[in-house]
Parts: structure tokens; sequence; C-alpha cells
């Protein structure tokens, strides 16, 4: 691999990004950076709701596939991120991939960061 350093005028490659306030929440590691990788997409390609509200489709299986991760994990990492009250998911019908909202975390949560 080729690399070089930083100057003031170097620009980044893409980047996801990572609020300040998760470095404090009692997630794993793989719940964060799917966190990241969500908010990310949701970002840039979310979609909204009948409120206006963004949220992202994201099927298990895509998510296993972009994180190199088992569906298992994939689905104990969402549970972890819901109890966190880091996202929300929303049931849409048989068969169709869940609403994720991404939220966004309060002051407070800032504070611990």
């Amino acid at each position: 691999m080729n690399f070089e350093f930083m100057t003031i005028d170097t620009p980044l490659p893409p980047c996801m990004p990572f609020p300040r306030a998760l470095t404090g929440f009692p997630v794993s590691s793989t719940a964060k950076v799917m966190y990241c990788r969500m908010l990310d997409a949701m970002l840039s390609k979310g979609q909204e709701d009948e409120n206006g509200i963004l949220f992202v489709c994201f099927p298990v299986t895509a998510i296993a596939a972009v994180l190199s991760r088992s569906s298992m994990t994939v689905k104990r990492s969402l549970n972890e991120l819901e109890t966190a009250g880091l996202i929300m998911r929303g049931r849409q019908g048989i068969g169709e991939p869940n609403r994720i909202y991404v939220l966004i975390p309060g002051k407070e949560d800032a504070a611990l960061a």
C-alpha cells in the first residue's frame, strides 16, 4: 500500500460519521460500527416517512455482508442499539425489512463522552 502524510490541504478519503457521544455507550464495537454505517446510509440516501422523519431500510443480510459479520451477530448488535436507545425499528410487513430510525444521542449523553 502507498501512504502519504497529511497536510492542512490534504483531502480526506470518504468516511463515516462517528458521534463522540457514542464512545460512552455500553455497546459492543460491532454495534458502534453498525450505528455509524446506518447513520451514514441514512444521511446519504435515507428515506422520509409520512412525518418527514428519516429512516433507512437495511436488511439483516445486507448489514451482515457490509460488516463481514454473521446474521446472528448483526441481530445481537441491533438489539444492543435498540436497548441503548440509539435506534428504533418499525415493522413494515411480512417479508419486508424493518424501518430503522437512527436516533441521535442527546446532550446529556454527549456529556458522558
